[in-house]
């Protein structure tokens, strides 16, 4: 059986911590039964989201890449960094690659991923947003690196509480918009030899107050990471893991050399099909 991986697709749900432990969420759940996940993985600190995606996609802690929810919204990323986006190492690797990102907050799009990217962007409210990126999926099968962040969870948690029966059903809801993307995936083919990840940002609802996060509690810092592909079986444990390590296992995944100035790392127990080497 070939297990050569072809393209990566990040999945994040903003604010949604460990939560989907607590709530249904099947369309994530039908993927990881045969992956792996733990609800154990590690936000960086302050566990807000600019210095969280920042850490995502860059492969460092928020001292490093020195993004911020007030930075983002306001400068692009800056392209003399010396912390490359996983967006930037897979266009460098791959010149005339199809790369997208698709988000509900917009400064991820302009402030956390370079323009040298060249990648295809969109941001909008979760639902129209998760169609767009169904019909991208399916317009360009032959897309590298495809992310999208899906902002519901948060913005519920910052309303109604994290916790609360309303933040329970934004995820649930969430899951709805997951599934379409899923069924996209495999209504095109493209399920056997990718490489999905599924993450949280950060949680919610501990010592910076019910309805915030930004504090080092548990329940802002503690958060769920899975993954399905080649390699990948339910057997697989993950072992630490801190949300970093995103960038590092995308990169692997990839066939692409994860800078040594990342602090990213793939994590023990993780040992994905062999990989698509670019031409370096």
């Amino acid at each position: 059986m070939d297990n050569t991986i072809q393209r990566v697709f990040i999945i994040g749900l903003d604010g949604a911590g460990n939560f989907i432990k607590d709530t249904e969420t099947p369309n994530i759940d039908r993927l990881i039964a045969n992956g792996a996940v733990t609800y154990n993985a590690q936000a960086v600190f302050p566990s807000i989201s600019a210095e969280c995606w920042g850490s995502i996609l860059h492969g460092v802690l928020p001292e490093k890449h020195g993004l911020t929810n007030e930075i983002v919204e306001v400068k692009p990323y800056p392209e003399d960094s010396p912390f490359p986006s996983i967006f930037k190492l897979a266009r460098q690797a791959f010149p005339n690659a199809k790369l997208a990102s698709f988000s509900g907050w917009a400064p991820i799009n302009y402030g956390i991923i370079e323009d040298s990217s060249e990648c295809f962007k969109a941001a909008m409210p979760d639902e129209g947003l998760c169609y767009e990126a169904a019909d991208y999926i399916r317009q360009n099968p032959d897309l590298k690196l495809f992310f999208i962040q899906l902002d519901s969870p948060d913005a519920s948690g910052h309303r109604h509480g994290y916790g609360t029966k309303p933040y329970l059903e934004s995820i649930t809801k969430v899951d709805e918009y997951v599934g379409v993307l899923i069924d996209t995936i495999e209504e095109a083919n493209l399920l056997d030899d990718s490489l999905i990840i599924f993450t949280a940002d950060h949680g919610g609802g501990g010592d910076a107050g019910a309805y915030t996060h930004g504090s080092s509690h548990p329940m802002d810092m503690t958060v769920f990471w899975g993954c399905h592909g080649p390699g990948i079986s339910n057997e697989t444990k993950l072992g630490d893991l801190c949300i970093t390590d995103t960038a590092a296992v995308a990169a692997h995944a990839l066939g692409l050399p994860i800078p040594k100035n990342w602090d990213a790392k793939v994590p023990a127990g993780v040992v994905i099909g062999a990989c698509h080497q670019p031409n370096l």
